[in-house]
C-alpha cells in the first residue's frame, strides 16, 4: 500500500511538471508602454498572457531581405490593447523597439493587428530569442514595417 502511494505521488508529480513546463507562460521582464489614449497603459509581459490570444494562421511575412515566409502567429489584439487605453479613433501609431528604433504605422496598417507572444507555436522568447520577447505583427503590412522586442505604442490623433 505504502509502495503503491510513493508510485502515484511520483506519477502525479511527474504530470503536473510536465504540464506547467509545456503550457506555462516563460518568466519575461518586459513591459509594453502604450500612450496617446485617455489611459497611460504600461502591461507586463505576464499581464499580456493571461489576456485574451488570437491566432493568426498562415501569414504572408514578406521580407525586404531574404525570401519571403508564411507563419503563424498568436497574440494579444491590438484593438483589446487599444481599448483599456481608451483609444477611440487615430490616423497613426508609432511603434519603438527596445533598441530605440521607431516607425510610424498608419490606421490602415494596424488593421488586424496583434502584439505577437507566439510564432508558430512556440514562444517567441524562446524560438526567436533576439526578436522576441514581444512583436507587433500588422498582416496587412510588409513585415519591414513589423517591430520586434516592441516596448511602446504611441497613439497619434
Amino acid at each position: 500500500m505504502k509502495f503503491r502511494n510513493v508510485w502515484i505521488t511520483l506519477i502525479l508529480v511527474g504530470i503536473l511538471t510536465l504540464a506547467l513546463t509545456a503550457c506555462g507562460a516563460p518568466k519575461v521582464e518586459w513591459t509594453l508602454e502604450v500612450s496617446g489614449g485617455s489611459t497611460p497603459l504600461a502591461l507586463s509581459y505576464a499581464e499580456l498572457t493571461k489576456m485574451e490570444q488570437l491566432d493568426l494562421g498562415d501569414v504572408l511575412m514578406q521580407k525586404s531581405l531574404g525570401e519571403d515566409e508564411v507563419d503563424s502567429w498568436s497574440g494579444v489584439p491590438i484593438a483589446e490593447i487599444f481599448k483599456q487605453a481608451g483609444v477611440e479613433s487615430y490616423s497613426s501609431v508609432t511603434a519603438t523597439a527596445g533598441d530605440g528604433y521607431a516607425i510610424e504605422i498608419t490606421a490602415d496598417e494596424m488593421e488586424g493587428a496583434i502584439v505577437a507572444l507566439k510564432k508558430n507555436g512556440d514562444w517567441i522568447t524562446k524560438a526567436e530569442a533576439d526578436k522576441g520577447p514581444i512583436r507587433l505583427v500588422c498582416p496587412e503590412t510588409p513585415a519591414n514595417r513589423w517591430v520586434f522586442q516592441l516596448q511602446k505604442l504611441q497613439v497619434n490623433p
